[in-house]
């Protein structure tokens, strides 16, 4: 079984226990916080993941970590069975994957919107509006700025793409009047 497989079972499992026993938000919150604990102490990730200290100093690691930072029940045995079974490596993975998962089972979708000035608030409102209403879910907007596209917007929802840039519509007059 791949890593990424792997991980995909673990984040499914986890997001499995946390609709049924939990808060699914609170439970990708604690996973990422102990991700960020670990990316952010390179001895804690090299002595976590290291084959050759025990999975009884692992184990009691985790469980320290998990008491300090007040990590949810679930996530805790979650990385109790990672440590025993010496999957640590794969936390980065399964965070990835168990916050795709999330944003699917919260009905979330997220967009990246690029536009060539900062947009307002209103206009901010109306663009969610219509991509909610392009793609039937919630939006979680991005949004960056980008004067090459001269106006309009880009929308990047999934590998969905909406380009009413000027600088589009420019390129397409153009190629119009070459045939």
């Amino acid at each position: 079984m791949t890593p990424r497989t792997a991980a995909g079972r673990y984040a499914r499992a986890l997001l499995d226990v946390a609709v049924l026993e939990a808060d699914p938000r609170k439970a990708g919150h604690d996973l990422g916080t102990f991700h960020q604990l670990m990316a952010g102490h390179a001895q804690l990730h090299q002595a976590l993941t290291n084959p050759a200290l025990p999975m009884t100093r692992k184990r009691a690691i985790v469980e320290e970590l998990a008491k300090r930072a007040e990590l949810s029940p679930i996530v805790t045995k979650l990385l109790l069975l990672l440590a025993e079974r010496g999957r640590l490596a794969l936390l980065a993975d399964i965070v990835d994957t168990y916050r795709v998962r999330l944003m699917d089972y919260l009905q979330v979708v997220e967009a990246e919107v690029t536009t060539a000035t900062p947009m307002s608030d209103e206009q901010t409102k109306t663009v969610e509006d219509s991509l909610h209403r392009a793609t039937g879910r919630k939006v979680s907007l991005v949004s960056h700025v980008d004067p090459d596209i001269v106006g309009g917007l880009v929308a990047r929802v999934g590998s969905t793409v909406y380009d009413g840039s000027v600088r589009r519509q420019l390129e397409l007059m153009k190629a119009r009047m070459r045939s």
